[in-house]
């Protein structure tokens, strides 16, 4: 009999390219997704999929599944900045109700679950790169803090059950992630560039520009996250690209990818948006010989054609 994988928030960037390979690899998939930042071309390809099944369903509200479920990947919530910002209390209500609701049905359908966190938990982070037993800076009623709290609190609820009612459960720390399926009004760097940098309009950095990120592709992150839901490791793992750049670096690349004739101009820096972000992934190459394998200008050049095409 197949198994049975459910995908919240999986018509969403990452989610979408998740229902892809568990299709790919013969599983059946449920596809939960309200829609609130998600959309149904993601996964309109799988539509006609037998294996594959799409249900509109805010998770933050009880969810009623029949039949066997083997695993469940939480992937539901707004995700960019300009998401959470714009839907604070449904992202804190996804972290927190979304999650107690998707842990409930693990317990009730003894299925391994798989929680999407992030490299917010960190916050602004005082070390870097930033190894897992890392606590964290941040500031919890910042307007970001909508975001960083409600992974927090995921983390805590999903040890919690674990804990007291032996679920199987697995944590995922996903650092900054790119490629096709992204939205061009996401609001995050990249898309940001390459959409101002093809339209050859002004690229806005906010801030200095030094500030870094280090950025994955979405077929390395999806590799990962499988490789840690097929292991046995319950503690949070970091799952991203260690090499790091400034944002004003990877805005020149971009232009000079796409052939542009934009200008880089400064704005403000938003607040409590961190400085560095780079993960360490010592235990990810430990214990699930994972690495990240797509360089950077292969994979800005497969989204800048994602892009082009749209």
């Amino acid at each position: 009999m197949k198994k049975r994988v459910i995908i919240t928030g999986g018509a969403g960037f990452i989610g979408s390219h998740l229902c892809d390979l568990f299709i790919g690899r013969g599983y059946k998939v449920v596809c939960m997704d309200n829609l609130i930042t998600g959309s149904l071309d993601n996964v309109r390809h799988l539509l006609r999929d037998k294996n594959f099944e799409f249900v509109r369903h805010n998770v933050s509200e009880y969810i009623d599944l029949k039949g066997r479920v083997d695993y469940i990947l939480h992937f539901a919530s707004p995700a960019s900045p300009i998401d959470y910002l714009k839907y604070p209390i449904q992202t804190l209500k996804v972290g927190s109700l979304g999650t107690h609701n998707a842990l409930g049905l693990a317990k009730a359908k003894k299925a391994a679950i798989l929680l999407a966190s992030t490299s917010e938990v960190y916050g602004d982070p005082l070390v870097n790169p930033q190894p897992e037993n890392y606590w964290g800076n941040v500031n919890p009623i910042g307007p970001r803090g909508v975001y960083d709290e409600a992974k927090r609190f995921a983390e805590a609820i999903t040890m919690a059950y674990r804990r007291v009612h032996r679920v199987d459960t697995r944590i995922v720390r996903i650092f900054n992630t790119y490629g096709e399926r992204m939205r061009a009004n996401d609001g995050r760097a990249i898309p940001n560039f390459i959409n101002q940098a093809l339209e050859n309009k002004p690229i806005t950095i906010y801030g200095s520009g030094k500030q870094t990120r280090s950025f994955c592709y979405v077929s390395d992150l999806v590799s990962g996250i499988y490789k840690l839901l097929m292991s046995r490791e319950n503690l949070p793992t970091n799952i991203g690209n260690p090499n790091e750049m400034s944002l004003l670096r990877l805005a020149k690349n971009i232009v000079r990818l796409t052939g542009s004739r934009s200008k880089i101009i400064y704005e403000p820096l938003p607040i409590d948006d961190p400085k560095v972000r780079r993960p360490d992934i010592a235990k990810a190459r430990r214990l699930l010989k994972w690495k990240p394998k797509v360089g950077l200008e292969e994979g800005l050049l497969k989204t800048i054609a994602y892009f082009q095409k749209k």
